[in-house]
């Protein structure tokens, strides 16, 4: 496991790459989101924040271009966020979050 911090979302091209960074990051937050979704883009500021601010290491994934990895995890609306400890998953939220919340679910893992 990597305590290493990525001070800005990484962008996952496939599912391989995904279930790497979900394994090789202590804490990761993941961002399902949409070109077209308002409020995935009225979280994106809140999301480059975390990913500056905290240490989760933050991953955002397209479901329009990972529309598989989108269903395999069973993602049903966007934005939904995920919250990874050492490779499993924790809890997650839909719709857009307060940075504070965010936050505190991050330091609660």
């Amino acid at each position: 496991m990597s305590t290493a911090t990525v001070s800005e979302p990484i962008h996952v091209e496939d599912e391989a790459q995904f279930e790497e960074l979900i394994n090789e990051h202590e804490i990761v937050l993941v961002d399902y989101h949409a070109e077209w979704c308002g409020p995935c883009k009225m979280l994106e500021p809140t999301i480059e924040e975390i990913a500056a601010d905290s240490d989760a290491t933050v991953l955002k994934v397209d479901i329009d271009e990972l529309r598989g990895l989108a269903e395999t995890q069973g993602i049903r609306s966007v934005p939904t966020l995920e919250f990874y400890a050492n490779g499993e998953l924790k809890d997650s939220v839909v719709g857009v979050q307060d940075k504070d919340d965010l936050l505190s679910a991050i330091d609660s893992l």
